[in-house]
Parts: structure tokens; C-alpha cells; sequence
């Protein structure tokens, strides 16, 4: 019987360190895709390709080597592959994973996996977690699922999934959505069937400031307008509740010549859109332009506006784009 093959690119993180000779050198990403692969043993149940394609913690990573990352897997795909792992550091792991789903085009799953423990502490997590990602890369049952995270025996969407501890091993979740599915002796077990997927973005060259603010007490928005005179070419709004700001932030908001996302800074829920009516409420912030990030949170949020803005789609397209992935019911 033909075992199925996985391509696997390792761009670095907590997985691949190993300590070095001195301070400075101690605790960096060096352990190649060959390393990594190599602790699992030589009986895997699918044959694997494998491709060091950096050695970045992850705050470092750019859009660039997600990019390179990207059109590697589409020619690991074309050349027969079944899946594509990405493996990185776990800080900024959600919205590489997050890239994947919104820039893919296969129906071919491309997992995202690390690790919170290196390979030096007791128990490391990383090489469990990467034999989990190669099992579901490798089940046919992951196709048409777009992009995933497979972490600590979980299956995340990647719409959904969050780092929601700094340094728990279950560091991962996916409020309130909840796991797509779990890895279980070997296997991956799925709770649902795929959900219609909306078409892939092109990848582009993603450039110009596009940062996330966050809305909190005494905000006069003279922040906002210092980034706007700056040259943002968008920006995202972690707002309070369900998508408000201040009375000064939202006149701001309405002389913005840039789209203004807005998304809610609690970690969970979606904003609104009719239920309040006070000056820098959701409803008064969509009259002034503004676009609701429904259920993507701050950081999903930026990862859309940058790749919308990349493309060159206008403004009125962006509204729709965060209706169609940002709802539910889509």
C-alpha cells in the first residue's frame, strides 16, 4: 500500500532550539526539518519531504517568508503531496496559520504546529505535536478544511484558534468555537464535516503600516490620528465590547480616509451592529465608514486588511470580505 506524503517546511521557533555554546548563543532555532523529523523514529506511516525554510523566533516572522513558505507548499502539492505541515515558533503562530486559511488554494489542509516546551526542558511538547500535525495532514478526512492548528492533541480552525496562555502546553484555543477535532491514538477524530470555504486571496506583497490600537479608558484618539497623519494605509480597532470606542476616537473615525476595521479587545464574541446608538457606538461607527470584524478578533482582523489592502481591493469590497468571513452563517 502507497503511504501518503507530507511536506513539511520548518521556519524555526521554540521546537527547533538548541542550546548553544554561551549565553548569547544559548536557546535559539537551529534543529533542522531533518532534526525535528528525526526524534519521531523511521516508522512513520506517511513518507515525508522535508524543507528548512528558515530559523526565525516567530515574533520575526514576516509576511515575506510566509509568502516563500506558501509557494513552496503549492509545489510540494503539484508534485503529490497530501498536505502541508508548517512548523514555527508559537508566539505569532495563529496568524501564520490564519495566512494559510485565507491565501491557500487546495483543498489539500496545510497544518501549523510548534511547540511551548524546547527540546532541552523535561517533556518537550514539540515532537508529539508534530507527529499530531503529520497525521492530520496526512488523513484524507482534513481535506476542504483549509488551514489548521494541531497543538497538544487538538484540531484548530485557524479562523478560530488563539494563543490564549503565554506558557501553558495548552496554550491553544478556540473560543467559543471549540476544537474542530482531536488526535487520538494515532488518528484524527473530527466532532463536524467541512464548512463551505470562501476563495482563496491572492498572497501579495504586503507593505505600509497597518497596526492594531487598542481602545481603553480616557482614549481622546489622538492616537489614532497621530497614526492616521503618519501614513496607516489601514487600521484596526481593538475595541471595547461589542465594537466601541470614545467620543473622541470616533471623530476620528470620521474624518479617516483609510478603512477603519473595528474588532472587540475581549477575546471572545462578536462586534454588533444595531443594538447601541451613543456617538463612537457600533452602530454610529458603521455611518462613519467604519467596517465590523463580526467574529475575527484584532490580530485576524489585521491579517485580512493587510492582504485586502495587498491586493488592491476597494474599499467597499473590504466590507465585504469581513461580512463573508467574519459572519457565522457563512
Amino acid at each position: 500500500m502507497t503511504r501518503p506524503r507530507v511536506a513539511v517546511a520548518a521556519l524555526g521557533g521554540t521546537i527547533s532550539i538548541a542550546p548553544g555554546g554561551s549565553l548569547e548563543d544559548d536557546a535559539v532555532p537551529r534543529l533542522s526539518t531533518a532534526d525535528l523529523l528525526g526524534e519521531l523514529g523511521a516508522d512513520l506511516p506517511m513518507e515525508v519531504t522535508a524543507g528548512t525554510l528558515a530559523g526565525l523566533a516567530s515574533a520575526s516572522m514576516s509576511y515575506a517568508k510566509l509568502a516563500q513558505t506558501r509557494q513552496w507548499g503549492i509545489e510540494q502539492i503539484e508534485a503529490g503531496a497530501v498536505g502541508l505541515v508548517v512548523v514555527q515558533g508559537t508566539d505569532t503562530l495563529e496568524e501564520t496559520a490564519y495566512f494559510f486559511e485565507l491565501t491557500w488554494p487546495f483543498d489539500e489542509p496545510v497544518v501549523v504546529t510548534g511547540a511551548m516546551r524546547n527540546p532541552s526542558l523535561l517533556s518537550p511538547d514539540g515532537p508529539a505535536n508534530l507527529l499530531a500535525a503529520l497525521t492530520v495532514a496526512a488523513d484524507p478526512r482534513s481535506r476542504g478544511r483549509g488551514a489548521l492548528v494541531a497543538f497538544n492533541d487538538d484540531v484548530h480552525a485557524a479562523r478560530w484558534v488563539r494563543k490564549a496562555h503565554s506558557s501553558h502546553l495548552e496554550a491553544f484555543s478556540s473560543a467559543p468555537a471549540g476544537p474542530l477535532g482531536m488526535v487520538v491514538e494515532q488518528a484524527v477524530h473530527y466532532f463536524h464535516r467541512p464548512a463551505p470555504r470562501p476563495p482563496a486571496l491572492p498572497a501579495g506583497q504586503v507593505e505600509g503600516l497597518v497596526p492594531v490600537l487598542e481602545s481603553g479608558l480616557g482614549d481622546s484618539g489622538e492616537l489614532l490620528s497621530l497614526v492616521l497623519n503618519s501614513g496607516a494605509r489601514g487600521v484596526v480597532l481593538a475595541a471595547t465590547g461589542v465594537g466601541h470606542v470614545s467620543a473622541g476616537t470616533a471623530d476620528v473615525v470620521r474624518s479617516a480616509e483609510v478603512p477603519i476595521v473595528v474588532a472587540t479587545r475581549t477575546g471572545a464574541g462578536p462586534t454588533f451592529r444595531a443594538t447601541y446608538g451613543s456617538h463612537g457606538s457600533e452602530s454610529s461607527l458603521i455611518r462613519m465608514g467604519a467596517t465590523m470584524a463580526g467574529w475575527l478578533c484584532p490580530r485576524k482582523s489585521r491579517a485580512l486588511l493587510q492582504l485586502l489592502l495587498a491586493a488592491g481591493v476597494p474599499r467597499a469590497e473590504i466590507e465585504q470580505q469581513f461580512r463573508l468571513r467574519g459572519d457565522l452563517d457563512r
